[in-house]
C-alpha cells in the first residue's frame, strides 16, 4: 500500500510539476506567446514552427490549443492555419519529453531551491514567475525519480504482474487507458513519462507502453475539443481536426507495433527512451504527413460542424481590397479606414481599462487583453496590404500619405502592447492583493484617461482630414498632459509622505500608470507631426504661432 501510494504521489506531483511550468511560461512570456502565435498564420510552415516553439515553453499542447481556439473563435486565424499550429503543439510536447526522459534528477534540487528563492523573493514579478518555472522543472524531475523508485519493486508482486499481463492481450483497451489517463491528468506529457518510467521498471511492456502514448495523444485532442467553447463552430474545429488527425495518425501506427516491440530490445538504449522515441517519431510523422492537407481537414470540418461560417465583422480586415491595389489613391484609402477600426479597438481597450482600474474585474481584464491580439492582427494586415503597393506607382503626395498611415499603424499597435502590459501589472500588483487607489488617486487617473480619449479621438481625425487647427491642438495637448503627468505624479508622492495607506500600497503601481498613460498620449499626439510638418509649422521641434502659420498658409489676396 506504502509503494502504490509514493506511485500516485509521483504521479500527482507529475502533473503538478507540468500545470507549474505552463503557468510560470504564460504568466512571464503570455502576451508575447500569444503575439506569436497570431503572427503566424502567414503560411502553414511558420505556423507549425509557432506551434513547436510555444509548445516547448509552456510545455502543454492544450494550452497552445486553448490559445489557438481564442484566436479562431475571434476571426484571427483560419481553421487551417490553427491545425497547423496544433501539428506543431504536438511535436512540441514530444520533444519535451525526450528532454525529461534524460536523467537529470541531480538536477531537481538545485531547481527547486533557487526557483523558490526567485518566486518568494519578487512575487508577482517576472523574476518570481521565472522562479515558478525553475520550482515546476525541480518537481517534474523529482516526479519522474519517484516514479521511477515506486514501480521498481510493484513489478514483483504477483496480483500486480497478472493485472499487468492483462493489458498487454489488448491494444485498444491499452489505448482507452492512455486517453483516460490524459484526461483525468489533463497533460500527455505527463502520462507519456509516466508510461516511459513505468517500461524502463519492466511494469508494462513496451508494446503496452506504445499503446498507451497512442491513447494519451488522442486523449490529449479529446481534452481540448472538451474544452472548447461550443458558442465557436470555427474554433470547434480546428480542435476536432486535430482529433481527427491523431485517431488517423493511431490507426496508420497500429499495423506497426508488434514489429516495432520486437525491434525495441535491439535499439540498445533504455525502453524509457525507446517509448520516447516512439512518441516523437510518431508525431513529427503526422506533422510531416498532414501539414499540406490542412486546408482540406479544415473542410472536412466544416461539412462535420456546419454553420457558424460567419467572421466578426469586428475583428476581421473589412476594407483590404485585393482589388483596390491597382489604384493606390483606393488602396490607401482603403487602409486609412482599417486603421480607423484599429483606433476604435484601442479605445475600446482604454475604456475598459478604466473599468478594471476601478472595479478589479479580472474577467474584463482577460477579455480587454484579448482586443490587443485583435489589434496585431489587424495591424499585421494593414502592413502587409501596404507593402504589396509598388513604390514607384506613388507620387510625392501618395507616398507620405503611405508613410503616415503606416506610421499610426505602428502608434497603435504599440499603444494596444502597453495597455495588454499595463493590465498584466494591475492584476499582478493590485487585483491579486485585493488592494485599491485613493480616492484622490483614483480621481487623477480618471481626469487622464478622460483627456486619454479625447486626444484619441482628435488624434484619429487629425489623421483623417489633415486639419492644422485641430494638429495644432493636439501638439497643445501633449504639452498640457506632461505637466499634468508632473503635477499627479507629485500629489502621488504627497499622498504617500502623508502616509496614505492606499498610496502606500498602490504607489510603484500608480506611477507607472501615470507614465504609461504619457507614453499613450505621445503616441496619439504624434499624428500631429505630418500635419504642422507640412504647413511649415514645426521649427526645430517647436511649433510656430497658430495664427503665424495661418497667415503663411492662407490664399494671397484674401
Amino acid at each position: 500500500m506504502i509503494t502504490l501510494l509514493k506511485l500516485l504521489s509521483g504521479v500527482a506531483l507529475l502533473v503538478w510539476g507540468t500545470q507549474t511550468v505552463k503557468v510560470g511560461m504564460l504568466r512571464l512570456y503570455g502576451a508575447d506567446l500569444r503575439r506569436l502565435l497570431s503572427r503566424s498564420v502567414s503560411n502553414r510552415f511558420s505556423a507549425l514552427l509557432a506551434g513547436i516553439g510555444v509548445t516547448c515553453l509552456v510545455q502543454s499542447s492544450n494550452a497552445t490549443a486553448t490559445i489557438v481556439g481564442a484566436f479562431v473563435a475571434q476571426g484571427l486565424m483560419g481553421v487551417s492555419s490553427a491545425l497547423a499550429i496544433l501539428l506543431g503543439a504536438n511535436v512540441g510536447t514530444a520533444i519535451m519529453a525526450q528532454v525529461f526522459a534524460l536523467d537529470l534528477s541531480w538536477l531537481s534540487p538545485l531547481l527547486i531551491f533557487f526557483g523558490v528563492i526567485l518566486h518568494l523573493s519578487r512575487k508577482g514579478s517576472a523574476v518570481g514567475h521565472f522562479g515558478r518555472v525553475l520550482i515546476g522543472l525541480g518537481l517534474i524531475m523529482m516526479a519522474l525519480e519517484l516514479i521511477s523508485v515506486a514501480s521498481s519493486p510493484m513489478v514483483e508482486a504477483n496480483a500486480l504482474r497478472v493485472l499487468l499481463s492483462s493489458f498487454s492481450s489488448d491494444t485498444g483497451l491499452n489505448m482507452l487507458i492512455g486517453a483516460v489517463l490524459t484526461l483525468l491528468c489533463y497533460s500527455s506529457l505527463a502520462v507519456v513519462l509516466f508510461c516511459a518510467t513505468l517500461a524502463t521498471s519492466a511494469a508494462v511492456s513496451v508494446k503496452v507502453a506504445f499503446a498507451i502514448v497512442l491513447g494519451a495523444n488522442i486523449g490529449s485532442a479529446v481534452a481540448a475539443l472538451a474544452t472548447t467553447p461550443s458558442s465557436s463552430q470555427a474554433a470547434r474545429r480546428a480542435t476536432l481536426g486535430n482529433l481527427l488527425s491523431r485517431m488517423l495518425g493511431a490507426a496508420l501506427a497500429l499495423p506497426f507495433l508488434d514489429k516495432l516491440a520486437e525491434w525495441a530490445p535491439h535499439a540498445g538504449v533504455a525502453p524509457q527512451h525507446v517509448v520516447v522515441a516512439f512518441h516523437v517519431v510518431f508525431n513529427v510523422a503526422l506533422a510531416v504527413l498532414l501539414i499540406g492537407f490542412t486546408d482540406t481537414m479544415a473542410r472536412l470540418c466544416a461539412r462535420i460542424l456546419p454553420g457558424g461560417a460567419h467572421i466578426d465583422d469586428l475583428v476581421a480586415p473589412r476594407y483590404l481590397d485585393p482589388s483596390a491595389l491597382a489604384t493606390p489613391t483606393l488602396a490607401l484609402g482603403n487602409a486609412a479606414r482599417e486603421v480607423l477600426r484599429i483606433g476604435d479597438r484601442v479605445e475600446h481597450m482604454l475604456d475598459n481599462t478604466l473599468r478594471v482600474l476601478k472595479t478589479n474585474d479580472v474577467r474584463l481584464l482577460q477579455t480587454t487583453r484579448a482586443i490587443d491580439d485583435e489589434v496585431d492582427a489587424l495591424y499585421t494586415a494593414i502592413k502587409l496590404y501596404l507593402t504589396q503597393l509598388s513604390h514607384e506607382a506613388l507620387d510625392a503626395r501618395e507616398g507620405k500619405r503611405w508613410a503616415d498611415i503606416i506610421s499610426l499603424t505602428i502608434n497603435l499597435e504599440h499603444a494596444g502592447d502597453i495597455l495588454d502590459r499595463l493590465l498584466q501589472d494591475v492584476r499582478e500588483k493590485k487585483i491579486a492583493h485585493k488592494l485599491a487607489f485613493s480616492e484622490a488617486g483614483m480621481e487623477e487617473l480618471e481626469d487622464m484617461h478622460a483627456r486619454l480619449v479625447t486626444n484619441l479621438k482628435l488624434s484619429l481625425s487629425v489623421f483623417l482630414t489633415g486639419d492644422l487647427r485641430s494638429a495644432q491642438k493636439l501638439m497643445l495637448e501633449k504639452a498640457h498632459f506632461r505637466d499634468l503627468e508632473k503635477r499627479y505624479s507629485r500629489s502621488h508622492l504627497t499622498r504617500v509622505s502623508a502616509q496614505t495607506a492606499e498610496s502606500i500600497e498602490t504607489s510603484s503601481l500608480h506611477l507607472d500608470i501615470i507614465s504609461d498613460f504619457k507614453r499613450l498620449n505621445s503616441l496619439f499626439c504624434a499624428a500631429a507631426y505630418s500635419v504642422l510638418d507640412e504647413a511649415g509649422a514645426l521649427n526645430r521641434s517647436r511649433m510656430k504661432d497658430a495664427d503665424e502659420v495661418v497667415t503663411e498658409t492662407a490664399p494671397a489676396g484674401h
